[in-house]
């Protein structure tokens, strides 16, 4: 394997750390980004905090503050960082896994204007163009059990699942 190919492997590990560990401090509230006693396994919502007060001043505060509390949208966010974080780890189903980390990229962007400490970029734009790449390479083989996956009879049947 190509040093090349080892970073690739590497970052889409990170990459995927980065989502699926969302899910296990939001689940557990291991006292991270969530303290302890405010996890969702405790009732409360994984959303609700960002939604009703890190959107505050934004151009769409409105629309993602009516979102708080939803019990629809904490299930779609969990089951996004549970399933894109496993996806991106085992580096299976990366297709749309990627794509689906776009979109939520671009949610929690939207989410977040304005921008905290750049007028433009932050943390979302560059993890969403590094899914964008992801989806257009084979970084699954690397450190990964994506051509396995892809070699698999349902994968050559539902090409979409690649």
């Amino acid at each position: 394997m190509e040093t090349k190919q080892k970073i690739l492997g590497l970052l889409r590990l990170f990459m995927g750390w980065i989502f699926f560990w969302t899910f296990i401090d939001k689940l557990w509230g291991l006292g991270y980004t969530t303290e302890t006693g405010k996890a969702w396994i405790n009732g409360v919502s994984p959303t609700t905090g960002f939604l009703k007060f890190g959107t505050e001043t934004g151009p769409l505060a409105g629309l993602f503050q009516s979102l708080a509390g939803q019990v629809w949208v904490d299930w779609l966010f969990m089951l996004g960082m549970l399933t894109i974080g496993l996806a991106l780890l085992l580096g299976i189903g990366l297709k749309i896994a990627c794509w689906s980390g776009v979109v939520m990229m671009a949610l929690l962007y939207g989410a977040s204007l304005p921008v905290e400490h750049n007028i433009f970029v932050d943390e979302h734009i560059i993890y969403a163009l590094l899914l964008v790449f992801f989806s257009a390479t084979n970084v699954g083989h690397y450190f990964g059990w994506g051509r396995t996956w892809e070699n698999s009879t349902l994968v050559k049947k539902i090409f979409w699942l690649k």
